[in-house]
C-alpha cells in the first residue's frame, strides 16, 4: 500500500464531464463541465452529449489535476464511471480512463454511479452504518440499506418512472425550459402546497410508482385550461407546490417505514433531486419529529460529479478491486 493514495476519477454518464482528485478520502478537486447545447431541444441529446464529452474530458482532467497540485506520476489508481447511464457518454469516460492508466501502468477502478451518488455522504459528513439512504434522480428512485462502504442493498426502487423524471415531465407541461426541476422548486417555494390534490400511488414494500401522478396532472391542467386557457399562469406556483408537495410525501413515507422497520436513525437523501429544497427541507424536519441522524451532500456533490466517483474508488483500491481493460460500460449494469 502506497504511503498516500491519490485517485483520479472521471465522470461522464450523462452530460456533465466532470474530474476529480481525491487524495486519502479526502476531495482536492472536483471540476464540472456543463453542456448548455441541450436547453434547446428540452432534454439530453445522447449524440451531442457524447461529442461534448470528447471536446470537455481533457481540458477537465487538466484542471483538476492542476487545482489538485498534482500530475501524473502522483497518481495511485484511475476510477470511472461504468454504469449506469448513456452508453455513448460512458464510453468516453471510460476510454480516457483505460487509456490513461494502461499507458502509466496504474490501477483501474470501475464504479457503479448510483453507488456513487450514496457514499457522496463520505466526502464530509461520515454517516454511521447502517444507513439509509433515498437516492432521488432524474432516472433512479431507490431506498439502499448501507451496511458499510461497499455494502448495500436497494430495499426499494421505483417500479416505472423516478421522482426526477416527473419533476421534469411537470416543468414541460407547464412550459417551462430545460432543465425545469430547479424552476419547479424555485416557484414551489413561493405556492400553496395544499390548494390542488393529486393521489399519492400506493405500493408494497418500499417500492415507489410515479407514472400515476405524472398522468394525473397532464389530465388535470388539460381540463382547467379548458375552462380557463390562462390557467396555468395565474396558478403555476400552486401547481408547482402541490405537486412537489405530493411527490415528497410520496418519498418520504417509503423512506420512514423503511427507518421504522429496520430501526434505523442514520438516513441521508442523494442524487440529483436531492438537491431540491422542499425535499431537504422535509426530511430535515421529519428527521428532528423522529429522531433521526439526517444527513444531506452539498449541493456540488447532489449532482453528477467526479468526487463521489473519486470517494467510491478510494474505497474499493482499499479493498483491493480493480478491473482489467476489457471493462465494457453499461447503460443498464445491476447494482454492484
Amino acid at each position: 500500500m502506497p504511503e498516500q493514495i491519490n485517485i483520479l476519477a472521471i465522470e461522464s454518464s450523462c452530460d456533465e464531464t466532470s474530474a476529480a482528485v481525491v487524495q486519502d478520502g479526502r476531495v482536492l478537486s472536483n471540476h464540472i463541465a456543463t453542456q448548455k447545447v441541450h436547453e434547446r431541444f428540452g432534454g439530453v441529446v445522447p449524440e451531442m452529449a457524447s461529442r461534448a464529452h470528447m471536446q470537455n474530458i481533457i481540458p477537465v482532467v487538466d484542471a483538476a489535476m492542476k487545482d489538485a497540485g498534482v500530475n501524473k506520476q502522483d497518481i495511485t489508481a484511475v476510477a470511472f464511471t461504468q454504469s449506469p447511464g448513456l452508453i455513448g457518454s460512458l464510453l468516453v469516460g471510460a476510454c480516457f480512463a483505460k487509456a490513461y492508466a494502461q499507458a502509466l501502468n496504474l490501477p483501474l477502478i470501475a464504479v457503479h454511479h448510483m453507488q456513487a451518488h450514496v457514499l457522496a455522504h463520505f466526502i464530509e459528513d461520515k454517516p454511521e452504518f447502517p444507513f439509509l439512504c433515498l437516492t432521488v434522480s432524474g432516472g433512479h428512485t431507490q431506498i439502499v440499506l448501507c451496511r458499510g462502504y461497499l455494502d448495500m442493498e436497494v430495499i426499494g426502487e421505483t417500479i416505472d418512472d423516478a421522482a426526477g423524471e416527473a419533476f421534469d415531465k411537470l416543468a414541460k407541461m407547464l412550459g417551462m425550459p430545460y432543465p425545469g426541476g430547479p424552476l419547479v422548486d424555485k416557484y414551489a417555494a413561493e405556492g400553496n402546497a395544499e390548494l390542488f390534490k393529486f393521489p399519492m400511488a400506493e405500493m408494497q414494500g418500499y417500492n415507489f410508482s410515479f407514472s400515476g401522478i405524472k398522468t394525473s396532472v397532464l389530465y388535470f391542467l388539460r381540463d382547467q385550461k379548458k375552462n380557463d386557457p390562462d390557467f396555468v399562469d395565474k396558478h403555476i406556483k400552486d401547481i408547482c407546490a402541490s405537486v412537489q408537495h405530493t411527490i415528497i410525501k410520496m418519498l418520504m413515507a417509503k423512506l420512514k417505514k423503511a427507518a421504522r422497520d429496520l430501526g434505523i436513525k442514520h438516513v441521508g437523501i442523494a442524487g440529483g433531486v436531492s438537491a431540491n429544497s422542499g425535499l431537504r427541507k422535509t426530511l430535515k424536519e421529519t428527521g428532528e419529529q423522529l429522531g433521526w441522524k439526517v444527513y444531506i451532500p452539498k449541493f456540488e456533490y447532489c449532482t453528477d460529479n467526479a468526487a463521489m466517483i473519486g470517494i467510491t474508488g478510494y474505497h474499493k483500491y482499499l479493498k483491493g478491486i480493480f478491473s482489467d481493460l476489457e471493462v465494457s460500460p453499461s447503460a443498464r449494469a445491476t447494482w454492484q
